[in-house]
């Protein structure tokens, strides 16, 4: 089996919607299973208490060791002024080791992304995430005209990675028909990459 990390951090929720969608691609394709993990939280300030070893809930927190074992990744991130949001830049910033060794060099990599507006910055976030993939060597997998839903969406979605506009409503995230579809494309996508690169 091809395994496919699912590699996000998400605060209210709509980020993680879109990994649940790209872990559905994935696992579209046969021989390909997907791992899904997040990144604890950080802050500024130093008397906030460390991560817990374990979140409370979804999925296990990530190691440098889930990356290295991978055939393909997926990285998501809200959008925090047009760019990843610190705790995915933390861990990111951590993997020079893996860069040393070149353990990521020719695996696929896609990106994915949510911000509350239409309009703010999830095409620079997306490309964001994408220079330390290219520092290491990863070979970047995009969303083409030919997905249908590209030409249909009015939210969501865009050439660069999945994403998702979640609005002003505090409401749990609902994604769009088209925004679904897309981040499942992405998912299958790299997956199906990864498994033409594994030959």
């Amino acid at each position: 089996m091809s395994e496919i990390l699912v590699l996000y951090y998400s605060v209210h929720g709509a980020t993680a919607a879109l990994a649940r969608q790209i872990v559905r691609g994935v696992e579209s394709v046969a021989g390909a299973q997907a791992t899904l993990r997040t990144v604890p939280a950080i802050a500024s300030t130093a008397d906030m208490a460390p991560p817990r070893a374990v979140p409370e809930d979804g999925p296990p927190y990530a190691t440098l060791a889930d990356l290295q074992r991978c055939d393909g990744l997926l990285l998501g991130s809200p959008t925090r002024f047009g760019n990843m949001a610190a705790a995915l830049k933390y861990f990111l910033d951590g993997s020079s080791a893996l860069w040393l060794s070149g353990a990521l060099s020719g695996k696929p990599a896609g990106v994915f992304t949510s911000s509350q507006t239409m309009h703010g910055g999830q095409e620079s976030t997306l490309l964001s995430m994408m220079l330390p993939l290219l520092h290491h060597g990863m070979v970047l997998v995009g969303l083409p005209f030919t997905e249908p839903a590209m030409n249909s969406t009015r939210s969501g979605g865009s050439p660069y990675g999945a994403s998702h506009v979640a609005g002003a409503a505090a409401a749990p995230a609902t994604l769009s028909n088209d925004e679904q579809s897309l981040a499942r494309a992405l998912g299958a996508r790299v997956a199906a990459l990864a498994l033409q690169l594994r030959r």
